[in-house]
């Protein structure tokens, strides 16, 4: 990731006054819960409002304030034409581009669309089908734009987007943890679930979540995508050695990240 410079500014007309960064925040095919997470910061967004001016969030206020925008956080996959453009558009007026969530970073769950012929999906549910343009495919944001960060979740960790947002406000990396759920799990005093029998995600997906899952003795779902360099393999061999069928490996890993190149390929290689 780049390291910004977000205090750069032109003086105000008293000399010393500082230009607040210009924060936008866009939503693409999504269920906006990623968005609602920045909502539920509530105190913690509150401090961060003196320092930056919020120009452009429908989702929070009906005023919007025109580009550029020093900070965009992006919500949502591409999944029609139109939202292809308006990538484009976003990514021109932005600074920085950070996406958000499981959408945006992968895909989302509506890439489950991928594996089929989505105008079949669109004759089932829709009476006039005709009416409805959609690409047959769902793709992340980074695979139309550069991105300058990507936060993973479904939906994000609302303590690590106020680091982000906090990150990219002082010009540095944010400090996201880049281990796996089990270290959470670790942390937390958490017995493993797979050690009892239980088939779990959470050796292979992105820590964030605080290990919620394992802790009700359910094993991990995969919300936060692959962590880095995770042996996805390795792991589903020993589903397997638990009981898991071919089947049953190939739908745990084709949720909310199905995309995620490493949760793809595995899942691929378990097709029938």
């Amino acid at each position: 990731m780049n390291q910004p410079d977000m205090h750069a500014g032109n003086a105000g007309s008293t000399g010393n006054a500082r230009k607040r960064p210009r924060l936008a925040v866009w939503k693409f095919a999504s269920c906006d819960g990623c968005q609602l997470s920045l909502l539920d910061c509530e105190d913690e967004f509150l401090a961060l409002a003196d320092a930056i001016e919020i120009a452009n969030f429908p989702e929070a206020s009906s005023a919007i304030g025109e580009g550029p925008y020093d900070l965009s956080l992006v919500e949502g996959s591409i999944t029609t034409g139109h939202d292809a453009e308006r990538i484009l558009a976003v990514r021109q007026q932005s600074k920085f581009l950070v996406t958000i969530g499981a959408c945006a970073t992968a895909g989302g769950v509506q890439a489950l669309r991928n594996f089929a012929d989505i105008r079949e999906f669109v004759a089932a549910v829709y009476a006039s089908p005709q009416y409805i343009k959609t690409l047959a495919t769902s793709t992340p944001i980074s695979a139309h734009v550069p991105v300058d960060y990507e936060l993973r979740g479904c939906p994000i960790d609302k303590t690590q987007l106020i680091e982000v947002i906090s990150a990219f406000l002082a010009g540095r990396k944010p400090a996201i943890a880049s281990h796996s759920v089990c270290v959470e799990c670790k942390q937390r005093g958490t017995v493993c679930v797979m050690v009892q029998g239980t088939p779990c995600l959470g050796p292979v997906t992105h820590a964030g979540c605080g290990a919620i899952c394992p802790a009700f003795r359910r094993g991990c779902y995969g919300c936060y995508g692959p962590m880095e360099t995770p042996n996805v393999a390795a792991l589903a061999r020993e589903w397997q050695v638990l009981g898991a069928t071919p089947q049953i490996v190939r739908h745990a890993l084709r949720t909310f990240n199905v995309a995620a190149p490493a949760f793809l390929k595995e899942s691929e290689a378990h097709d029938d």
